[in-house]
């Protein structure tokens, strides 16, 4: 299983060149990580957490963090659905 710490920077940095930002909330953000871990580790891709996994493995790929659906939502929302990422403030 790979580092907590690792994914987490590799997040920030995704997050940085991508215009938004990750949660700095600490706590949240690791427990999505592990969840996110843990999704791997079961299915085998990194699948968000907030997503419902079926047995369409096209559609399920919709739903590997970051997913299809995140940039929108921080977009509209401020935030992805779990929260992981989250729109910067300028």
């Amino acid at each position: 299983m790979r580092d907590v710490k690792k994914i987490i920077e590799e997040y920030e940095n995704f997050s940085k060149e991508n215009g938004f930002k990750l949660n700095p909330n600490k706590k949240l953000v690791n427990f999505l990580i592990k969840a996110l871990l843990a999704n791997e580790k079961k299915y085998g891709k990194r699948y968000c957490p907030c997503r419902v996994i079926t047995d369409d493995p096209k559609e399920n790929d919709r739903r590997i963090c970051p997913c299809e659906y995140m940039r929108e939502e921080v977009k509209s929302k401020g935030r992805c659905h779990c929260g992981l990422f989250i729109k910067r403030q300028l």
